[in-house]
């Protein structure tokens, strides 16, 4: 395991030498990710001036809420991100070359690029977590200490496997980058809020369909106390890791099936 694993940890070890080489740049590049989150925060913080509760959830719930679905993103957006450049490799024939290796496409693909400042994000979503979660007023015990640090790895990975079925699409539509990302970002932003404030019918697309529901809300819920809206009961807020099982078995199939659909540049 640990050789057929060293080649993956020898190009991600070159990309995060080659970022970190130039470290004003660097500094820059964090600087500015943590600005774009901390105004994302801040359409939440306004909101909040002219009301008390959203969805039913308070400032701090909301802040809650936020943190998780965006620390869960950005983790995921920073493991598999990459793969949102796959129109390009079919395009340039890069991805013949990916195929022509004794290594796995979509572990080539994954890191071929590693973009560290990323990591800014992550880490401004972990602050607001860390103050948003004492002011909550969570009445702790052993399952929710547990659901918390389930929530973050099962919404990353059903981040994850978003942006692996938005990829897998590309295979067909080549030209689909706005699909993909309207998959991928259109579930973000979506998980930022809670899904009692949708339309029923848009609350059903993003808990079953597009599984933003479960990434944060869904778990806030438990962690909170609170019943959930009409045909999303809180115990699915146990529910996350199942979804993201289901999610990536999807997106694996998928993924499988573009691979034997793709016919190659000089096809």
């Amino acid at each position: 395991m640990a050789d057929a694993l060293r080649p993956y940890r020898v190009i991600i070890g070159s990309r995060v030498r080659s970022q970190t080489a130039y470290r004003r740049s660097f500094a820059i590049d964090l600087a500015v990710s943590v600005g774009g989150t901390t105004i994302g925060f801040a359409e939440i913080y306004v909101i909040f001036t002219n009301i008390t509760t959203l969805g039913g959830l308070d400032f701090a719930g909301a802040a809650m809420l936020f943190a998780l679905s965006h620390v869960s993103f950005t983790i995921a957006d920073l493991v598999v991100g990459h793969v949102g450049n796959l129109p390009t490799y079919i395009r340039t024939g890069t991805l013949d070359a990916f195929l022509l290796r004794p290594l796995s496409v979509f572990g080539q693909l994954a890191t071929a690029d590693v973009t560290l400042r990323r990591l800014g994000r992550t880490a401004t979503g972990l602050v607001i977590l860390a103050v948003a979660v004492p002011l909550s007023g969570i009445v702790w015990d052993p399952a929710k200490v547990m659901l918390i640090v389930i929530t973050v790895v099962a919404g990353a990975a059903i981040f994850a496997g978003l942006m692996v079925c938005g990829a897998a699409v590309q295979f067909w539509l080549v030209e689909g980058g706005e699909f993909a990302s309207a998959v991928t970002y259109g579930g973000s932003y979506a998980a930022q809020y809670p899904a009692s404030v949708f339309h029923p019918m848009v609350r059903v697309f993003f808990s079953f369909v597009l599984p933003a529901a479960f990434v944060s809300y869904l778990p806030v819920l438990v962690l909170l106390d609170l019943p959930g809206p009409a045909g999303l009961p809180q115990w699915l807020g146990w529910c996350t890791p199942v979804m993201a099982v289901l999610v990536w078995v999807v997106a694996m199939g998928a993924w499988r099936a573009g691979l034997r659909h793709y016919t190659g540049t000089g096809s």
